[in-house]
């Protein structure tokens, strides 16, 4: 496995993350032995980076992880989030009705507790702000933030899904390490003033959803989703623009063939290469895809092979970032 820095921190993370949220929210059933296997696989592979949050499953994800992550805390660098709800107590898939965002000081505060407690651990090493709250100064969250670290309950600060405007806000009251935000080939929202702005201030960005939700693998079967798979909500996955992704996909496929490579692992080089700042968290349940992701860390694109997946995109406008969809995005300041 490679390592990248993370932001200005010197933290070696490995290239390939390992995203969790999919073990027990979401993605369909859940199996919580294959789930543990595989955390032990990452182990194995030298995945070091590990991400949840603790809306996933309503805290069990962060309890899962923690019957691999305490005999071996040492070899992992655990990230988590905080800030979504569930009105009423209803956790479920998508379920954006259901939710709302609360960056209130005393929420931090709270919710990182939580976390320690589910994760059983003394410190986070990683603490993301879930979403920016409209309702309240990305100043006064951020303060409450850089408190757990003054404390020791975690040791670096991230945002999730922030503007240009928040993340400068942000980072001007604690430095900030990581800006996780949707990004791959089809979902390029972040490209622009967002990306310039996290690399003028040395932030590094984490790709989630680096494979478009599995749509770019060419293993998806859609039409077979569990009927608890929050893809079926999502308009990349509708009948109207099926065509034109079964057109995409098999196009890609074969990019991935000449590259002697899967095209899973075809989409994470291209994030990779995009450059030594991103560090992707694909998400999985399963070791076979894992060792498939890790596998991507070892691929180099040439330039010309850049320029012909890019033309590839552009081909397909509509799978493109008119249907980058972050689950239950908010409106940033």
């Amino acid at each position: 496995m490679q390592y990248r820095k993370l932001g200005a921190t010197g933290e070696s993370l490995s290239a390939i993350g390992l995203g969790c949220m999919g073990m027990s929210f979401a993605y369909g059933p859940v199996d919580d032995a294959e789930s543990i296997a595989t955390l032990h696989k990452a182990l194995d592979l030298g995945i070091n980076f590990w991400d949840t949050a603790d809306m996933y499953a309503d805290g069990a994800n962060e309890e899962l992880i923690s019957k691999v992550l305490v005999p071996n805390r040492d070899k992992v660098f655990i990230a988590t989030k905080f800030g979504f709800r569930f009105k009423n107590g209803v956790a479920g898939p998508g379920n954006a009705a259901g939710t709302y965002f609360d960056g209130r000081p005393e929420w931090v505060r709270e919710a990182v507790d939580k976390s320690l407690q589910r994760l059983k651990i003394d410190t986070i090493d990683l603490y993301y702000a879930h979403r920016i709250d409209p309702n309240v100064p990305v100043e006064e969250m951020v303060g409450a933030m850089a408190d757990l670290v003054k404390q020791g309950k975690v040791r670096y600060l991230g945002l999730s899904e922030a503007s240009a405007a928040s993340i400068r806000k942000a980072h001007a009251v604690h430095p900030i390490a990581a800006l996780q935000s949707e990004y791959s080939l089809l979902s390029r929202d972040v490209e622009g003033s967002i990306l310039d702005t996290v690399r003028e201030l040395g932030i590094s960005l984490v790709p989630y959803s680096p494979l478009a939700r599995g749509l770019v693998t060419n293993t998806l079967d859609t039409a077979a989703l569990a009927d608890n798979d929050f893809r079926r909500t999502l308009p990349r996955y509708q009948e109207d623009v099926a065509e034109n992704n079964n057109r995409l996909v098999q196009e890609f496929a074969a990019l991935a063939k000449d590259k002697n490579c899967t095209p899973a692992q075809l989409a994470l080089a291209w994030v990779l290469a995009q450059g030594n700042d991103l560090i992707p968290i694909p998400g999985t349940k399963k070791r076979k895809y894992l060792e498939e992701n890790a596998g991507a860390a070892a691929i180099a694109l040439t330039a010309g092979e850049l320029e012909t997946i890019e033309a590839l995109v552009k081909k397909y406008p509509h799978t493109g970032a008119r249907y980058s969809e972050g689950a239950m995005k908010l409106v940033n300041r």
